[in-house]
């Protein structure tokens, strides 16, 4: 009888091993949510009864998401758990997009939820420089154009579209120059002679108003100093320098020189180079001599953290003249990251009786490099009645291949084991633990079939007469 009950019970404890089905769920929110807020009512758009959240362990896999998101087990909705600002997570990339997997039990499923970042208008335009300094020689003939610095937006799309506009005056006027990647800077021009003996100064306020509404603007004071010539300004060799460089390039690596001539003299003609930006990854990682251009590596590159730069690098002469080109950086990656294997469900027990192909438990494995060296391949070392079956995405079933038997082995000690297909090859291994519990599959056996004894008269009750 006892037997009979365990082949009744276990077929429920496992039944949920052996489903897995997965979907797909799409949010869209906008960035810096107050915590709390509620992204949507995840267990109803997963068609799951709210009832059985707890019961059936809804939660969320995720090395990233599970920050920023939770799940209320009473209600089903999903929620804000932490400030999400859509600039420090994608920075200016056109698409920002959260995923994560919702995975419940009993029986086990595995969901992808995607979540899109919608930028708002919270970060006004600004400028490198609060102050800039523009000398100028009175001998300026009307329509000479000199360029300023451009604003930053950390926002994207319409928020971050840029306009300028410059305080009211009777000499100057404001115009626009876009570079050949499509970069719009301004542009001062000079609308009317200058007389340094009447004014040898000018005070004026540029404004950037970029795209959102409401608009948010940021200024720049202009000090314009009338002195004797310098009509030229620096120039570029190139107007966009273009450079691929391995992430584990060593420090103080010169990755790339820029050059820019000038056509004065003198103070006039030396040139001192800048890269001018407020982004604290490019200045964290890279900077420029001053004096030969030379663009050396300043902190360790990870290019799991950035795939590529833009420096936007400033060639100014002593007249404080300048122009300014592009630097695009590609990091290339090595294939410095092992596979990671994570356990996200499994069971401890299983019966002896379980037929072959029961899932005993959900891994999945990740490896954060690029191609070839991202690409992973996973097995179970040694011959054991378990097999590896690739589930959705980069999950898989460990399920039993063969029928168990307690009595010839009541544990398994199971490695699994994920390498990728870089150079050199990078492994990780994982060991799962699995008991096998014992049903009633063995009778009682004689050691004889036919067992012969004597025994003489008169013995008294309860002797002992033969022992099986």
């Amino acid at each position: 009888m006892q037997g009979l009950r365990w082949q009744v019970i276990f077929p429920f404890l496992f039944s949920w091993l052996c489903h897995s089905v997965s979907g797909q769920i799409h949010y869209s929110i906008n960035e810096e949510l107050r915590k709390g807020s509620i992204v949507g009512d995840l267990a109803k758009d997963l068609e799951l009864n709210v009832k059985d959240l707890s019961r059936r362990k809804l939660r969320i896999v995720s090395d990233v998401s599970e920050k920023y998101f939770s799940i209320n087990q009473d209600n089903g909705n999903l929620y804000i758990a932490d400030r999400i600002d859509r600039e420090t997570l994608c920075e200016a990339a056109a698409d920002c997009v959260l995923t994560f997997d919702a995975v419940v039990e009993n029986p086990l499923n595995v969901f992808s939820v995607k979540i899109d970042i919608q930028d708002i208008n919270d970060n006004p335009p600004t400028f490198i420089l609060h102050t800039i300094r523009i000398e100028m020689s009175e001998s300026r003939s009307p329509g000479r154009r000199f360029l300023l610095q451009n604003a930053e937006d950390l926002d994207v799309g319409i928020n971050s579209l840029i306009s300028y506009r410059l305080s009211a005056n009777q000499y100057f006027a404001l115009g626009e120059k876009v570079s050949t990647d499509g970069s719009v800077f301004p542009e001062f021009i000079l609308e009317k002679p200058l007389d340094r003996e009447t004014q040898n100064k000018h005070e004026l306020i540029l404004t950037a108003s970029d795209g959102g509404n409401p608009v948010q603007t940021g200024t720049a004071l202009i000090n314009v100093i009338i002195n004797d010539i310098n009509d030229n300004p620096p120039v570029f060799t190139q107007d966009v320098y273009k450079v691929s460089i391995r992430e584990n390039i060593p420090l103080n690596s010169t990755i790339l020189q820029v050059s820019a001539s000038d056509e004065d003299e003198g103070v006039n003609a030396k040139i001192t180079y800048s890269i001018r930006t407020t982004a604290n990854n490019i200045l964290q990682n890279f900077n420029i001599n001053p004096e030969s251009g030379e663009i050396k590596t300043k902190g360790q590159l990870d290019y799991e953290v950035s795939r590529f730069y833009e420096l936007s690098v400033q060639a100014e002469d002593g007249g404080s003249l300048a122009t300014k080109a592009k630097v695009i950086i590609e990091i290339l990656d090595i294939n410095d990251n092992a596979p990671k294997i994570s356990i996200t469900s499994s069971s401890d027990i299983i019966p002896e009786d379980s037929a072959p192909g029961t899932v005993v438990a959900l891994i999945q494995v990740h490896d954060p490099d690029s191609g070839e060296n991202g690409e992973v391949q996973c097995r179970i070392k040694s011959d054991l009645p378990f097999e590896l079956i690739s589930s959705t995405g980069n999950f898989y079933k460990i399920v039993t291949k063969n029928s168990l038997d307690r009595e010839k082995a009541s544990s398994y000690n199971i490695t699994i084991q994920a390498t990728d297909k870089g150079f050199p090859e990078l492994t990780t291994e994982k060991v799962l633990r699995m008991h096998i519990s014992d049903v009633n599959d063995n009778a009682p056996v004689f050691e004889k079939l036919l067992y012969t004894t004597f025994i003489t008269e008169n013995n008294s009750p309860g002797a002992s007469i033969f022992s099986i």
